[in-house]
C-alpha cells in the first residue's frame, strides 16, 4: 500500500493535463497550476498563430484512452486540439483541481525535514502564497517562454509606426492585410506564418532564414503519408543507438551501404518534389544526421510560393533596423510594416533553485534527466513532457505512467541511484559525441528513438506486453490503442489515504 501524497502538476498543457490525469488515477490529490489563463499550453488560443496545425497526423497526437473524433482532419486546426484537451480535461474531472492565472515564482525544499516543496505562487488575486506539496511534476516544456530579440534602431522602427511581435504573440491573421510582412526564422512556425501571410493579403511576404534544412512533406512523393517512412521501427533501427554492443556495431556497419542509399534516395525525392534547387534552398547537411526534433513539416505551398516569388526567401539574420527598413546580415534591406520573430523559446526551469538548477542542466546546455524525465539529485521532483518527440502526446503519457510509479517506489526496475548516475553520463556521451544531432533543445528528443525509448519506460514499469506482431510492429507508427493495453498489463497498485 502506497501513502497519498499531494501533488503539484505545473503547466497544463499536453503534458500537464496528462500528469494530472495519471497522479489522479492512482489516488493522489492533485493541484494544477497554469500561469494563463486558460489550458491547452501552446493550443491555448491567446498563443496560436493563425491556421496552426499539428505536425503529426491526429491518430498519433492523442491520448491512449481518447481518440479524435472522426471529424477532425488528419493533421488538425489549433483551435480543434484546444477543444479536444478542453473535452479531455472534462472527461477526468481535471477542471476542479486547475488553478488559472497562478504563477510559480520559486520554489525550495520544505523547512519543516518532511520530503517535498515549497512553492511561491503568484495567485490571479495578486495575493503571493506558499504552499506545500509532497511531489512536483514540472510540464512547463520546451514551448513556454518566447525568445527575445533586441535590434539597434528598434525604437526608431517602431515610432514610424512598424511592429515587432513573437510568432507566440501573432494570433490575428487580419493584422498583415496590405501590410508588408517579414518573418524571422526557418521553423514550421516561420513557414506557416509566411504563408498565411501571403494568403490573408500581405502586400509583400519575407522570410529570412539562417540555413536550408530538410523539410518533410505530408505525404512524400505526394503519394506515402511521411509517418509510414518516418515513424516505423525499422526506420528507426537505421540510426545506431545508445548503449549497444560489438555485435550491433558491426551489423549497422554491414548495412551501411543500404542505408546510405536509402537517404540519397530519399534526398533526390525531396529536391525533385519540394523544387529546393528552384528555390535555392537546398541544404547542405546529410538528411540523416539532422532528423531528430527540430525536422519541420513542410508548410503546403511554401516552396511553391518561394519558387514564384510570392515569398522572398533571404538568407542570413536581421542585424539593425532603419527608419521602417530592416537591414540584414548579408546587407540586404527589407522595408517593412510588420515582423514576425518565429525565433522560438527559451528552454529552462526558471523557478527552480539555482543550487537545483545547477544539477538539472550542464554548462553546454544539456539536462542530466534519467529516462528523460527524472534525476536523484532532485527529489521529489520530476518532468513531464520533456521526452520531445514526433508523438508528444503519446510521450507524455507514457512519461507520466512512468514518473508515478517513480514517486510511489512502483518501478519494476529500481536502479540504484549509482546506475541512474551512469545511464545519464552514457547518454550525456552519446548526444555529445556519438549523435550530435540527439543533442537539439538540450538534449530533451526522443526523435528518431521513439520505439527504443517507449521498451524502456514499458520495462521500467514492468509492462508485461511490449510488442504488436513482428511485421506490424517493424512497418508502422506508434499505436495509442496498442499502447493502452501495454499500459495497462503494468503491475496495479493500491494507494492509501492520508
Amino acid at each position: 500500500m502506497v501513502k497519498q501524497k499531494n501533488v503539484c502538476v505545473i503547466g497544463a498543457g499536453v503534458s500537464g493535463l496528462v500528469a494530472a490525469r495519471t497522479f489522479a488515477a492512482r489516488g493522489h490529490r492533485v493541484t494544477i497550476l497554469e500561469r494563463s489563463g486558460d489550458l491547452g499550453g501552446v493550443w491555448e488560443p491567446a498563443r496560436s498563430y493563425p491556421d496552426v496545425q499539428t505536425q503529426s497526423p491526429k491518430e498519433l497526437y492523442r491520448y491512449t484512452d481518447k481518440p479524435m473524433p472522426e471529424s477532425y482532419p488528419e493533421w488538425p486546426k489549433g483551435p480543434q486540439v484546444h477543444a479536444y484537451l478542453t473535452e479531455y480535461a472534462d472527461d477526468h474531472g481535471l477542471k476542479q483541481r486547475l488553478r488559472l492565472n497562478s504563477a510559480v515564482a520559486g520554489m525550495t525544499r520544505r523547512n519543516s525535514g518532511l520530503p517535498g516543496w515549497s512553492l511561491e505562487i503568484h495567485n490571479p488575486d495578486g495575493h503571493v502564497s506558499n504552499e506545500e506539496f509532497d511531489f512536483v511534476a514540472v510540464c512547463t516544456g520546451q514551448f513556454n517562454e518566447p525568445q527575445t530579440l533586441s535590434l539597434p534602431g528598434e525604437d526608431d522602427f517602431k515610432a514610424a509606426g512598424g511592429r515587432i511581435l513573437h510568432s507566440a504573440r501573432h494570433t490575428d491573421a487580419s493584422a498583415v492585410k496590405g501590410k508588408k510582412v517579414v518573418v524571422l526564422g526557418g521553423s514550421k512556425s516561420a513557414t506557416d506564418i509566411a504563408v498565411n501571410s501571403v494568403d490573408a493579403g500581405a502586400s509583400e511576404v519575407t522570410m529570412v532564414y539562417r540555413e536550408p534544412v530538410w523539410r518533410i512533406p505530408y505525404f512524400i512523393g505526394g503519394l506515402v503519408n511521411f509517418k509510414r517512412i518516418l515513424y516505423i521501427r525499422a526506420q528507426e533501427e537505421m540510426f545506431r543507438g545508445w548503449g549497444i554492443g560489438a555485435a550491433s556495431r558491426v551489423a549497422h556497419a554491414i548495412a551501411g551501404p543500404l542505408i546510405w542509399a536509402n537517404w540519397r534516395a530519399l534526398e533526390s525525392l525531396l529536391k525533385f518534389q519540394l523544387k529546393l534547387k528552384k528555390c535555392g534552398m537546398v541544404p547542405g547537411q546529410r538528411i540523416e544526421d539532422g532528423i531528430n526534433c527540430s525536422v519541420p513539416i513542410a508548410t503546403p505551398q511554401f516552396f511553391t510560393m518561394v519558387a514564384d516569388g510570392r515569398i522572398k526567401a533571404i538568407r542570413g539574420t536581421f542585424e539593425r533596423c532603419d527608419g521602417k527598413t530592416i537591414v540584414m546580415s548579408g546587407g540586404e534591406r527589407v522595408s517593412a510594416d510588420l515582423a514576425i520573430l518565429a525565433i522560438g523559446f527559451k528552454l529552462g526551469v526558471p523557478f527552480l533553485p539555482e543550487v537545483y538548477r545547477n544539477k538539472l542542466v550542464q554548462p553546454d546546455g544539456q539536462y542530466r534527466l534519467y529516462r528523460l524525465i527524472a534525476n536523484p539529485d532532485l527529489p521529489d521532483m520530476g518532468f513531464v513532457g520533456f521526452n520531445s518527440s514526433f508523438c508528444t502526446v503519446l510521450c507524455a503519457e507514457m512519461a507520466a505512467n512512468w514518473l508515478v510509479r517513480y514517486c510511489d517506489g512502483q518501478l519494476a526496475a529500481r536502479p540504484t541511484a549509482a546506475e541512474i548516475y551512469e545511464n545519464m553520463d552514457m547518454m550525456l556521451h552519446f548526444r555529445r559525441v556519438e549523435r550530435p544531432a540527439a543533442g537539439v533543445y538540450g538534449g530533451l528528443c526522443v526523435a528518431p528513438y521513439h520505439f527504443r525509448h517507449f521498451d524502456e519506460l514499458l520495462a521500467d514499469i514492468g509492462a508485461t506486453i511490449r510488442r504488436r506482431s513482428p511485421l506490424v510492429e517493424k512497418f508502422t507508427p506508434p499505436d495509442a490503442d496498442a499502447y493502452a493495453r501495454f499500459l495497462a498489463s503494468a503491475p496495479g497498485y493500491k494507494v492509501e489515504a492520508a
